[in-house]
């Protein structure tokens, strides 16, 4: 057995495309649009899993976007998905500075938690050892639900 990919609907395509991509830096791998079934699937790899999704189409998220409006709840049912990344200070002051709310702030310079347009929770950690406690970050109270 092989882990391929986690499938997230989404109501804002490009919303969705900005924040994965633009700001948690995310990268569209390929993209399907089926005009027969209303729906457009978005495949999204994180750079250090590029080549293994050119390769191997894993591990990706799958953004699916129904053509028809759709409403979905409970987004926190679904869990969280997890990326490590090289400066967790970084990738939250990117994500800030493009709107996004720190749920869960990095005070302990190695978790954090976000979440997308659609409700999903996304935990970031640092790559190898957690960094020293910075501001703005230990002061930082959790906000909302992660």
């Amino acid at each position: 057995m092989r882990y391929l990919h986690t499938m997230i609907r989404v109501t804002d395509l490009d919303a969705s495309l900005h924040f994965y991509c633009d700001l948690l830096g995310l990268s569209e791998v390929r993209r399907m649009e089926n005009e027969e079934g209303r729906y457009t699937l978005v495949f999204l790899a994180a750079p250090k899993d590029a080549d293994r999704s050119a390769m191997e189409r894993s591990p990706e998220v799958e953004l699916t976007f129904n053509w028809d409006p759709e409403e979905y709840s409970g987004g926190r049912n679904f869990g969280h998905l997890a990326y490590k990344v090289d400066d967790i200070y970084a990738a939250c002051a990117r994500l800030q500075a493009g709107g996004v709310t720190i749920n869960r702030p990095p005070r302990d310079g190695r978790m954090a938690f976000v979440r997308s347009p659609d409700g999903i929770s996304i935990e970031l950690l640092q790559e190898g050892e957690p960094l020293a406690p910075a501001e703005p970050w230990v002061s930082m109270t959790n906000t909302g639900s992660w």
